[in-house]
């Protein structure tokens, strides 16, 4: 009994290292308790289900609150069986947790449906001494590097100690090469929405003129502007077929990325469009929400929750796209997209700036908006490069390459920041190395855990 409360407590600990309590240090004295829980019971697949269970349940919770309880039951249970690859540790021995642990994330950040690795321990480290790793090996080199620094933990706790197994920290003893090219000026809009849930944008264009109206303020005491960046979701019809927006959009000088639904040919698409009065370029957001942007198993789904039918299929989009605007070639990534390895690498690859449009309306003031501005500053240390976050409710922010927030916005106000950002064209050497950055990091776990399992025998 003491071994499965360990082991709830552990889960909780975990979450308390994401926000909204936000302490990094909590995810690797965590791990450390679960491996101590799972190395004294012999019933190792309840301590893990245990662990992941009351971790999933307190970080997710925020998947409740407009669609109810079930979606978020299902959610927390389904991701907490993908741990069980840590049962494995019964044969290899505790030394193996780190490499069970990060293969169980990866598998988690790829299926089902596309995956969902908002859960991964790498996104609550933006703020440790080791999220440099980042840079070096992406988002699992930080979840790994956290998974061993539990590892030291738990070992010094059974007065052995093994510092080979933190050799990979020695990469942020190399000076960082990341320098900023130039800078364009940008104005980041937030206008808010008339009420948060699922039917944030039912009134047709107010959540549009939301944004007009803050923008029109924003423009009246800021010049020398390169272009004005909107949320996804900002302009809530079509601005190709309703000539109201349309000649709104129109009446700036400035060129605006925006965030809009488009209807092409019957398709619904989310997209985020380079508005210019000489032309337009159009994004399609291709890694879709499941159960947002569109129902997998729509005939189960409605049986467990009624809500799915006021969600309708949208169509994903087949390519990246880079915004040439100026000096800034700008990569955008809407809202769900940023868990997506491929799509960050290939972004940050292309461009010099990134611009993260999100809708953060559908879950009012929980915990995701923080949690997801969490996941973005990771994301710029992975790839070198300044972040533009922006969001219809909050937060937004200007994030740089070292992960640190230089601007952000309240949550639930119409807001807007103006900033000259740096522009960044060399890549990090997690881009450089691409998936064998990810062979790397599992190679070294792998080591970890092989030479701990000789010396066992």
């Amino acid at each position: 009994m003491v071994n499965l409360l360990l082991s709830v407590l552990s889960g909780a600990l975990l979450s308390c290292a994401f926000e909204p309590v936000g302490k990094w240090y909590l995810a690797p004295l965590a791990l450390a308790a679960h491996m101590y829980a799972l190395n004294r019971t012999d019933k190792k697949a309840l301590s893990i289900l245990a662990f992941a269970v009351t971790f999933n349940a307190l970080l997710l919770h925020w998947t409740s609150i407009y669609v109810g309880s079930m979606p978020w039951l299902i959610l927390t249970f389904g991701l907490s069986l993908l741990y069980l690859p840590l049962m494995l540790i019964k044969r290899w021995g505790i030394a193996a947790y780190p490499l069970l642990f990060v293969i169980a994330e990866e598998i988690r950040n790829r299926f089902p449906f596309g995956g969902f690795g908002w859960g991964r321990v790498a996104y609550s480290q933006s703020d440790a001494p080791y999220s440099k790793i980042a840079m070096y090996g992406g988002a699992i080199a930080l979840s790994a590097t956290t998974a061993l620094v539990a590892l030291v933990i738990f070992l010094l706790g059974q007065k052995r100690f093994q510092p080979l197994v933190l050799l990979p920290l020695s990469l942020l003893l190399i000076p960082s090469s990341i320098s900023e090219i130039s800078q364009t000026n940008v104005l980041m809009i937030q206008g808010n929405v008339p009420q948060y849930g699922l039917d944030f944008n039912s009134r047709a264009t107010q959540v549009f003129f939301n944004h007009v109206r803050e923008t029109d303020k924003a423009l009246a005491v800021n010049e020398n502007i390169d272009f004005i960046l909107w949320p996804e979701n900002a302009v809530d019809v079509d601005p190709f077929n309703n000539k109201t927006v349309s000649t709104e959009l129109n009446k700036y000088d400035v060129p605006l990325l925006i965030g809009a639904i488009v209807d092409n040919n019957g398709a619904t698409l989310n997209t985020s469009i380079l508005w210019r009065n000489s032309g337009h370029e159009l994004y399609a957001k291709q890694h879709l929400t499941p159960f947002g942007e569109y129902i997998p198993l729509r005939s189960l789904a409605s049986k467990i929750s009624p809500l799915v039918d006021q969600v309708d299929d949208f169509s994903a989009g087949n390519q990246s796209k880079v915004f040439k605007i100026g000096k800034a070639m700008v990569a955008p990534v809407i809202c769900y997209e940023l868990i997506d390895d491929s799509i960050l690498e290939n972004a940050a690859k292309s461009s010099n700036i990134l611009a993260v449009q999100t809708n953060s309306a559908t879950f009012g003031r929980s915990a995701e908006s923080a949690q997801q501005l969490s996941i973005s500053r990771v994301r710029a240390i992975e790839h070198s490069r300044n972040i533009l976050s922006v969001s219809t409710t909050g937060y937004s922010a200007i994030i740089n390459y070292k992960g640190d927030i230089v601007q952000k916005t309240s949550l639930g106000t119409a807001e807007h920041i103006y900033a000259s950002v740096g522009l960044i064209d060399s890549k990090s050497v997690r881009d450089r190395l691409g998936d064998w950055a990810m062979i790397f990091t599992l190679m070294w776990l792998l080591l970890v855990s092989r030479r701990a399992y000789v010396l066992r025998r």
